[in-house]
């Protein structure tokens, strides 16, 4: 697969909230459940944890690209939560 990285949108969260994270998370030690945002968004919905060490590898492993996100927050709702199912 080709993939394509992109940066992050502002206000999107969409790959912090569609998913399931099964993992732990800082402050989520059961993870979170599919559809609830996580934690460590702020109010521009990015990452608080990006760059950290205790930023979990599932989000370490998540690549943003055109595919996924397509090119609105719920474009990229619809394709993370269909990817859930």
């Amino acid at each position: 697969m080709n993939r394509n990285p992109i940066p992050c949108r502002p206000q999107c969260g969409a790959c912090c909230t569609a998913p399931a994270i099964d993992s732990p998370i800082p402050g989520m030690p059961q993870g979170k459940p599919a559809g609830v945002p996580c934690l460590h968004l702020d109010a521009q919905r990015r990452c608080k944890l990006y760059g950290l060490p205790e930023r979990p590898q599932v989000c370490l492993d998540f690549i943003a690209d055109e595919m996924i996100c397509g090119e609105t927050r719920e474009q990229a709702m619809r394709w993370l939560g269909w990817a859930e199912a």
